[in-house]
């Protein structure tokens, strides 16, 4: 590895040197150390003369704003941090240093090519909120209409892209030369956190996800998306509606008794599991600086700089995870289907983990069960025995976390487990309904007349191998009396797929020979071997599915 001699790149080095040496021997190590040989213990108090969690928070946040964005960002991986430090680094979501008025005058009459003065009527001076990227201001539009400014840090992306050139230095060095950078996998890491910081700083991208979120959820009467001027808005610069409420976190005990709390929060869970698992864009940070409760009652959504993606195979597996959470086996089964593993991984050592831990969420009562802090343990157990999971799974355990705090703060009663359930079962729902339009069937259609068309041919291949001594079969199995029968069963399926295959096709050809006896207005000789190929299917699937879910049961027992 080569290190660079600017002299940005020097005092980068001695800040980031002095940082691992503050916390080298502390318990962040410890965590890491044990979660790397794959023991586990309970977090403790810190002990005399180590630093605390939250001066971790501090310490980053007089690095600089890349490093309050990449602590905000590494409090949502429960798989990497323990949770002091991760409680303590949300500190850093929405309490940052502001900088001065005068650069906020510069950097909006840079990008709208206009000066503040001209461009609205009304901007206030003191900050509404500080964050690491920008800050913002409240302000009206010449015609009266109330607004928001998020103006972007004067100089953010060169001090970000200096910032990620050391970052990366440092991470290719431990990924190559220490066994923690090789489990945990420093440089990937760090370019997951580079993506996403990079997008945040796109305002222009932040005004499209902010409209693209609004029109997804306008089924939703009590929620309520800040739209963007788009005349206003520049790379570094996103005027938006203003949204006149208050943090949710903030309710007074008095306040709460006057809204609807139970209907708020439902009202909450159902459009981030829409957002997660009908439209594949989500908006990925809930934390309660980002959500407030306006004067109409509603519950308003703010800052879309950070959002995520699912392609439709990780929406069915996200969904199927969820459904499955209290059943321990098959949760991990799906976690397992969809990481990505290390050379050391120990299968057995996280099925036991998990499987566990899972379980015992499992056992407690409804209201004490706790889907996101189960995803959260699962993701950490991952980390520990040398399974990388997708972060879409930590970042749905975050986010699940942050909802129910917040569902609690609209009302303490709330069940938010019990919603998750329902609110997951209706989405299931939507997506049968989603699959089921004339376009998907019709495809299915065309694949099974491709495999029907194909299958003969596919036959005489497996055919002619086993007649000349050509097909080879490799197994392990520790029973061969096990083995026989797995294939008696294989080749009586086979025969039976082969027989109604038959039936099909001969079907088919005989619908172009003309006959007085006739079903439904086709020959009904054709239309006999139709139904037949139709009962025997329907019977063949009905058989191997009871077979399969009574040696599900089996193997439970």
């Amino acid at each position: 590895m080569k290190l660079s001699l600017k002299p940005h790149h020097l005092k980068r080095y001695k800040d980031i040197a002095m940082l691992f040496l503050k916390y080298g021997n502390s318990d962040l190590a410890e965590e890491l150390e044990l979660a790397d040989g794959g023991d586990e213990r309970k977090p403790e108090p810190p002990k005399p003369g180590q630093p605390a969690p939250e001066e971790l928070a501090d310490d980053l946040e007089k690095m600089g704003p890349t490093f309050i964005k990449f602590g905000q960002l590494l409090s949502s991986r429960a798989d990497l941090l323990p949770e002091p430090f991760l409680k303590a680094l949300t500190r850093l979501q929405d309490k940052v240093k502001p900088f001065p008025h005068e650069q906020v005058e510069e950097i909006i009459a840079s990008e709208l090519g206009i000066r503040i003065s001209k461009a609205f009527s009304r901007f206030e001076e003191k900050h509404l909120a500080a964050a690491s990227l920008g800050q913002v201001h409240r302000a009206a539009l010449r015609d009266g209409r109330p607004v928001v400014v998020k103006v972007q840090r004067p100089e953010i992306r060169k001090q970000i892209a200096e910032d990620f050139e050391v970052l990366e230095e440092i991470a290719s060095f431990f990924d190559e030369h220490t066994d923690i950078g090789r489990r945990y996998r420093f440089g990937k890491l760090l370019a997951e956190i580079k993506s996403s910081i990079l997008q945040e700083l796109d305002y222009q991208l932040e005004a499209s996800n902010l409209t693209t979120l609004a029109n997804n959820l306008r089924e939703f009467p009590h929620i309520l998306v800040s739209l963007p001027v788009l005349d206003y808005s520049s790379r570094s610069v996103l005027t938006m509606d203003y949204v006149s409420g208050i943090k949710i976190t903030s309710l007074s005990p008095i306040a709460q008794m006057d809204i609807n709390g139970d209907v708020l929060a439902e009202e909450l869970f159902r459009p981030y599991l829409k957002q997660v698992l009908i439209d594949g864009f989500f908006h990925a940070d809930p934390h309660p600086g980002n959500v407030f409760l306006t004067d109409d009652g509603r519950i308003a959504l703010l800052d879309l700089g950070m959002t995520g993606r699912l392609n439709s195979n990780m929406q069915e597996n996200l969904l199927r995870l969820l459904l499955s959470i209290s059943d321990g086996d098959e949760a991990v089964k799906i976690v397992l289907r969809i990481s990505e593993t290390a050379d050391d991984f120990d299968e057995a050592e996280f099925t036991k983990k998990a499987t566990e831990f899972v379980s015992e969420q499992r056992n407690q009562t409804l209201n004490r069960q706790d889907v996101g802090k189960a995803l959260m343990a699962v993701a950490r157990t991952a980390a520990q025995t040398g399974l990388y999971v997708p972060t879409e799974l930590t970042l749905l355990g975050k986010t699940l976390l942050q909802l129910e705090e917040i569902g609690k703060s609209l009302c303490p009663n709330f069940n938010t487990n019990a919603s998750v359930r329902r609110n997951v079962a209706e989405n299931m729902a939507t997506r049968m309904r989603k699959g089921a339009t004339p376009g998907h069937l019709f495809a299915s259609l065309m694949e099974m007349k491709d495999f029907v068309g194909g299958l003969p041919k596919r036959v005489n291949k497996i055919l002619d191998a086993v007649g000349n001594s050509e097909l080879e079969v490799n197994v392990k199995t520790p029973d061969a009396r096990h083995l026989l029968n797995g294939f008696e069963k294989i080749a009586n399926r086979v025969t039976i797929g082969i027989l109604l295959a038959a039936l099909i096709v001969g079907a088919a050809l005989m619908m172009r020979i003309s006959s007085s006896f006739q079903i439904f207005g086709y020959p009904g000789i054709a239309m006999i071997c139709f139904l037949i190929a139709t009962g025997g299917s329907g019977w063949l699937i009905i058989g191997i599915l009871w077979k399969d879910y009574k040696d599900k049961r089996k193997r439970k027992e």
